[in-house]
């Protein structure tokens, strides 16, 4: 069942591009809508972050300039932004005379932050900068594991400790995490890292889960949201971060990591994986 509030939003519709620069295309969603379904929702920090790989405008003398973009919304922002708006609006740049970099900056910042309800970070990167090279999200894979599944719907009951489970710290990861868009039912591609302190988990039965969203239908965000609250309802780690790396979309990626701890920022890599 779709969500009444994204009746009247771009994403499934067919939406003629903006012909000039518009703010009002920006599409906001409140995050307490799909946070009221959650089982538990405890203490936590985390970022969306996007990657925007195809942003463009006219210098002075209309002569176009490329750029990619960082942006950074706080998990703590009343909103997210629904993407197919996210991209038009992103491309209501096209033919709009800017002095330079740092006009650009300020729009985007000062429009995504009232439509966020919150700051957000906004980085410009030229396209001959040096990026991060692809890489794996960086533990354990999970993905090798010879085991059935049969579950492709959320089943948090899947999730265990193992028998007698001593303490450990340990960071894992997969592959084949997908759920699907909640309106057009379009897949959802990505990568998923857990890192953890607390009982060990059993490896073979957060595989199962993670392949259980295989069909469901939720925001990125809001799917590393549920990661997180079961995971941390089944297994009562003492801290956690679960990321997620998704594969873009109409030049857009996202990857959102909620954490029980800011410390574990510092595992949020912002290298792309290979698929992005």
């Amino acid at each position: 069942m779709v969500d009444p509030t994204l009746a009247h939003a771009p994403l499934g519709q067919e939406v003629r591009y903006p012909a000039s620069y518009d703010s009002g295309l920006l599409f906001p969603i409140a995050r307490q809508t799909a946070r009221q379904a959650l089982s538990v929702l405890p203490a936590w920090t985390g970022a969306d972050i996007w990657n925007a790989y195809e942003l463009a405008w006219l210098n002075p003398r209309g002569k176009p300039v490329a750029a990619m973009a960082r942006f950074v919304f706080s998990q703590e922002s009343p909103n997210l932004i629904e993407s197919k708006s996210f991209k038009l609006y992103l491309n209501s740049f096209n033919e709009e005379r800017l002095s330079g970099p740092p006009e650009v900056e300020r729009r985007l910042r000062d429009d995504l932050s009232r439509a966020a309800g919150a700051p957000v970070q906004v980085k410009l990167m030229r396209l001959d900068d040096a990026q991060p090279p692809c890489q794996p999200l960086r533990g354990e894979s999970l993905d090798e594991a010879d085991i059935e599944i049969d579950a492709y719907r959320p089943k948090p009951g899947l999730l265990r400790c193992m028998d007698g489970a001593a303490r450990v710290t340990e960071t894992l990861t997969s592959d084949l995490l997908k759920s699907n868009c909640p309106v057009t039912g379009q897949p959802d591609w990505g990568s998923v890292l857990v890192h953890y302190t607390g009982p060990r988990i059993d490896r073979h039965a957060l595989l199962r889960y993670i392949v259980s969203l295989r069909r469901h239908d939720e925001f990125h965000e809001h799917c590393v949201e549920k990661m997180y609250c079961d995971i941390w309802q089944a297994c009562r780690p003492e801290s956690l971060l679960v990321y997620a790396r998704y594969t873009r979309r109409g030049g857009l990626d996202i990857n959102p990591w909620r954490a029980s701890d800011a410390a574990l920022a510092s595992m949020v890599s912002l290298a792309r994986t290979v698929r992005q």
